[in-house]
């Protein structure tokens, strides 16, 4: 096991140690972070620290985190390459495949499909596991996904995700039902809830809170469904899926959230990452890539039964 060790700032202070740890070691969820503290491998200080335990200025933390296990290339895997440049790549993620590997042996995912496209990436980003991804997208969830290919080139697109400078935009089916204004904002934090499958809608400033913003715009209506594009600059897991779902209008096929079962979409939702936007640095140019929405999209909006 390698130890991660870090001193409280200021800034952290007051917050609980198990949402401190996922901010401050990459790759790392809730879930595995809360099996250390339960294994008594997280200290502040001198004292073995609990999940609850609130962060201390000026104190230092130190936990044991497991090894990250080494995604491997599969070259079996097809990849869709949307955009390649000597410093990133931009690629369409089929909906049913998971981003990356959540074991050593794992077969399937982007991750291994990168590895075999570009080798070079395994020695990119935090994690081993998810080498070079500057994000992910659900498991059901298509589109487009961003990959560093070298460490600066990483360390560059994460803080431009970090502050919002990605232009990320996704197209949503709901139901016509809804009713939804032509455009709005939905301005609601999110949280974890007591099921680690979901996040829900939350008063700003409570206990784990995230402030969330999803801009959203009606594109297309349909007899019986709506298709609608969605900006999440800051996206937070779930973001799109649980504030339209807020607004009375979860997608199509998301029974997490409250969408109905659609045949026409099979095992997925109806949320498609289908624009990555960026203006670039002097050392790494910008892009603006589009991926069109699944034939199953246009098949939904055609439905008048």
């Amino acid at each position: 096991m390698k130890p991660l060790r870090f001193q409280v700032t200021p800034a952290e202070a007051g917050l609980r140690l198990d949402r401190l740890l996922t901010q401050r070691a990459e790759g790392l969820g809730r879930r595995h972070a809360a099996a250390l503290f339960a294994a008594g491998q997280v200290w502040q200080g001198q004292q073995r620290a609990r999940k609850s335990t609130l962060a201390e200025a000026g104190a230092w933390v130190v936990a044991q985190l497991p090894p990250s296990a080494d995604a491997i290339a599969d070259p079996s895997v097809p990849l869709a390459v949307v955009l390649e440049t000597p410093r990133l790549l931009i690629v369409d993620k089929p909906a049913g495949q998971p981003t990356a590997p959540l074991r050593a042996e794992e077969r399937g995912t982007l991750v291994n499909a990168l590895l075999a496209h570009a080798p070079a990436l395994a020695a990119v980003g935090y994690s081993r596991r998810d080498p070079g991804v500057v994000h992910r997208l659900d498991t059901q969830t298509s589109g487009l996904v961003l990959v560093a290919k070298d460490q600066e080139a990483f360390a560059v697109l994460l803080r431009a995700l970090r502050a919002g400078e990605l232009d990320k935009r996704y197209l949503a089916v709901v139901p016509s039902a809804a009713a939804l204004a032509a455009e709005g904002v939905i301005d609601v934090a999110l949280a974890p809830s007591g099921s680690p499958r979901r996040v829900h809608c939350a008063a700003r400033g409570a206990p784990r809170a995230h402030r969330a913003e999803t801009h959203y715009r009606v594109v297309e209506r349909g007899p019986r469904w709506t298709l609608v594009e969605a900006t999440a600059r800051h996206a937070y897991r779930h973001q799109v899926r649980a504030h339209l779902a807020s607004l009375g209008a979860p997608l199509a096929g998301d029974e997490l959230y409250g969408g109905a079962r659609c045949p026409e979409l099979g095992e997925r939702h109806a949320l498609h990452a289908s624009q990555l936007a960026w203006s670039g640095t002097a050392t790494l140019p910008g892009f603006v890539v589009r991926s069109a929405p699944p034939a199953a999209f246009g098949a939904l909006l055609a439905r008048d039964d």
